[in-house]
């Protein structure tokens, strides 16, 4: 095995909440590099559609947001990461705005939308390709700096070391990289590509979503919680088969969308906790009432023909072009819809900082647990890697500091 490369703050996983991490342990000081399983820009944030919550609005407040999260996780969330998830959401969108993300605006202030769950409008759009800015921005802000990038490379061993953590690397077809770091951030995402596959069901998530980071950590004997809280978008494209797995982003039921049974009929609060929504839809299909696509998978009708053009045009232009290509109008035309699997709602458990229950080990994002309990609200991801992604990104740099790490004189 080579010489072990050294950092002062390895992150794994380049998604949004790795992104970030990495970004602000270098803007610390560290010296950071960051390890992925496949390419930089491969990741399941990208991806992300719909949008990201905070409370801008005048009728709006963190305490709101907050009420809102805790409800829609059935009052299963940390009450303090939630808190700081919420109080923190303006700051983190002005923080992606100085990076250059523009969303959304209208009338002088943000085009805001209610999603569901929330009470009151607070999503923050960029089209419906949000995630995919904010990525962007967060990649080429730290591209900019000093850190180092280590694409495709996957981490397959983490073990401590008496002053920080020996990661092993392996490139496909390449020899095991071992990497010294002071401190490690894991930023890996979930598994629901992989629970997918094993159920036979459709995902909207990238195949890197496979979940191997946290059975290592699980192995070191880092706590976890909720891991079986896994989360369906209620609104899975289910035909035409190219469209397959494809989230149809839910702030088309917040432009006015409906969902439909066989009969036309509304058959639940389309603006409800995703849980509800697809538990709703799984029902009406069981009791007779749901209708199959041309291949004979179980469906319901999402009325899309109910959102003005207008708004269309500006939030949902992405959705458009793919349904429209694919020989379908959905402001013409009722689209097939079924829940899909879609997120890990638990992980490892963490402190307000990121921290987890080993000393030194770091996790933002969906590998972590807490922040929404058993459900989360939609659009709470993109703000969790951004505000937990900042806040594990900065404490890892300071403890590395304290560890005698030797970026720090920055």
């Amino acid at each position: 095995m080579q010489t072990p490369l050294s950092f002062d703050v390895l992150v794994i996983g380049s998604g949004a909440s790795g992104l970030a991490a990495a970004l602000s342990a270098e803007m610390t000081g560290a010296h950071v590099a960051l390890a992925t399983k496949g390419s930089i820009q491969a990741c399941n944030s990208a991806k992300a559609q719909g949008g990201i919550q905070a409370a801008m609005g005048e009728d709006d407040s963190p305490e709101l947001h907050a009420a809102d999260a805790m409800k829609s996780s059935h009052e299963t969330a940390n009450p303090r990461l939630v808190e700081v998830l919420t109080s923190e959401a303006p700051s983190a969108i002005h923080w992606l705005e100085e990076l250059g993300v523009e969303f959304n605006r209208e009338n002088g202030g943000y085009r805001l939308a209610r999603c569901g769950g929330a009470t009151r409008k607070r999503l923050l759009q960029v089209g419906d390709r949000t995630g995919h800015a904010i990525t962007k921005a967060l990649r080429e802000a730290f591209e900019a700096g000093g850190g180092t990038e280590l694409p495709n490379h996957p981490l397959v061993a983490l073990e401590p070391l008496e002053n920080g953590w020996r990661a092993t690397c392996t490139p496909k077809d390449g020899e095991p990289v071992p990497i010294d770091a002071g401190v490690v951030v894991l930023a890996a995402g979930g598994r629901c590509f992989a629970e997918a596959e094993a159920r036979g069901e459709l995902s909207t998530n990238h195949p890197n979503a496979t979940g191997e980071v946290t059975k290592i950590v699980l192995e070191l004997g880092a706590e976890a919680r909720d891991l079986d809280a896994l989360q369906y978008h209620p609104n899975g494209g289910a035909w035409p088969a190219t469209m397959q797995g494809y989230s149809i982003p839910e702030t088309t039921r917040a432009y006015g969308a409906v969902l439909l049974n066989a009969d036309g009929e509304e058959f639940t609060d389309s603006l409800g906790p995703r849980d509800a929504v697809s538990q709703a839809i799984f029902d009406e299909v069981e009791q007779g009432r749901g209708v199959l696509t041309e291949d004979g998978r179980p469906a319901v009708w999402l009325d899309t023909t109910r959102i003005p053009e207008a708004d269309a045009d500006v939030s949902l232009p992405y959705m458009l072009r793919r349904y429209r290509g694919a020989g379908i109008d959905p402001l013409r035309e009722k689209l097939y819809t079924y829940p899909v699997l879609h997120y890990q709602n638990g992980g490892l458990v963490i402190d307000e900082h990121g921290e987890t229950t080993l000393g030194g080990l770091f996790a933002c994002g969906e590998i972590a647990g807490g922040t929404h309990g058993r459900n989360r609200m939609m659009g709470n991801s993109l703000l969790e890697c951004c505000v937990f992604g900042r806040r594990a990104g900065r404490a890892a740099a300071k403890k590395a500091g304290r560890r005698g790490g030797k970026g720090m004189e920055a």
